[in-house]
C-alpha cells in the first residue's frame, strides 16, 4: 500500500461509513481492483481506518453525545455487547471474509433488496412514529448489527433497519446508529491493532503514516458524508437500487475475472 492508495481508501471510508451501503464493502472491493487486497497492512487498514470517521461523529455530534443521562450510554452499551461477543467469538471467520470480495458483491446485492423491502413497509405500516428506543429495542438493534460482521452486510444499514421494523423515527434511528458506531468501531479498530502487533511485532514509520494519513482524511470526509447524509431523510430505496447494481456489477467483473 502506498499513500495514494491510503489517501482513496480515506475518501471512501470516509463517504460511505455513515451511509447503509457497506464502507467495509466498498474498501475491500477498491482494494481488490488495486491488488492490495491481501496484504496485511491493508486488512487492517481496512478496520483500523473507521476510527476517523467515528471522531467525525464525536466531533459533529459532541453536544449530543456528551453529558448524557446514564440512560444514554447503557442502552448504548446494550446495543453494542452482542457484536462485541459475537465478534470475538468469531474473528478467525470475520478475518477470513476479509480478502473475500465475491462476499461483499453478494451481501450487497441481498442487502440491496432488503433496504427496499423495508422501505415500502416503514412507509406503509408506521404513521405514528415513536422517537423512544426502550432497552428491548436497543439489544434487537445490537442482535441485527451482528450481521454487519460480514462485509458489505453494512453496520449502519442493519442497525437503521432494526430501528425502522421497531416503529423509530428514521431521525432517531440515524443518529442512534452514528452513535453506536464509536463503541463498535473504537473496540474493533483497538483489537485489530493489538492483533497486527503481535503477529508482525512492530509497526513501521511507513504503517503508522498510512495509517494516519487515511484517518485523517476519513474524518474530514466523514464530516461531509453525515451532513449530506442528514438531508437525505425522507426515502432510502436510492441506496437499495445502488446496492443492488453495484452488487450485479461486481459479481459480472468476478465472473469474468476482469
Amino acid at each position: 500500500m502506498n499513500y495514494i492508495q491510503s489517501i482513496l481508501l480515506g475518501v471512501i471510508e470516509g463517504i460511505t461509513e455513515f451511509f447503509p451501503i457497506s464502507s467495509t464493502g466498498h474498501m475491500m472491493i477498491a482494494a481488490s481492483m488495486m491488488g492490495i487486497l491481501e496484504n496485511k497492512i491493508t486488512n487492517l487498514f481496512l478496520v483500523s481506518v473507521q476510527f476517523g470517521a467515528v471522531f467525525s461523529v464525536i466531533f459533529l455530534y459532541r453536544n449530543k453525545f456528551f453529558f448524557q443521562k446514564f440512560d444514554f450510554y447503557l442502552k448504548i452499551f446494550v446495543a453494542s455487547f452482542p457484536v462485541g461477543i459475537l465478534g470475538f467469538l468469531l474473528n478467525k471467520i470475520t478475518n477470513f471474509f476479509l480478502d473475500k470480495p465475491l462476499i461483499v458483491a453478494l451481501s450487497l446485492l441481498i442487502g440491496g433488496l432488503v433496504i427496499l423491502k423495508v422501505e415500502t413497509f416503514y412507509q406503509k405500516n408506521f404513521c405514528n412514529r415513536r422517537n423512544s428506543i426502550t432497552y428491548l429495542k436497543a439489544f434487537i438493534v445490537g442482535l441485527f448489527q451482528c450481521m454487519a460482521l460480514i462485509p458489505g452486510v453494512s453496520r449502519s444499514a442493519t442497525t437503521i433497519i432494526a430501528c425502522m421494523l421497531q416503529n423509530v423515527n428514521r431521525m432517531k434511528a440515524i443518529e442512534f446508529s452514528f452513535f453506536l458506531s464509536v463503541p463498535v468501531i473504537i473496540i474493533a479498530t483497538c483489537k485489530k491493532l493489538f492483533d497486527y502487533y503481535f503477529q508482525l511485532n512492530s509497526f513501521t514509520y511507513k504503517d503508522i503514516e498510512l495509517l494516519l494519513l487515511g484517518n485523517i482524511v476519513s474524518f474530514i470526509t466523514g464530516i461531509i458524508s453525515i451532513k449530506c447524509f442528514i438531508k437525505y431523510l425522507n426515502n432510502f430505496k436510492l441506496f437499495g437500487y445502488y446496492r443492488i447494481v453495484l452488487g450485479i456489477f461486481f459479481i459480472i467483473i468476478h465472473y469474468l475475472n476482469i
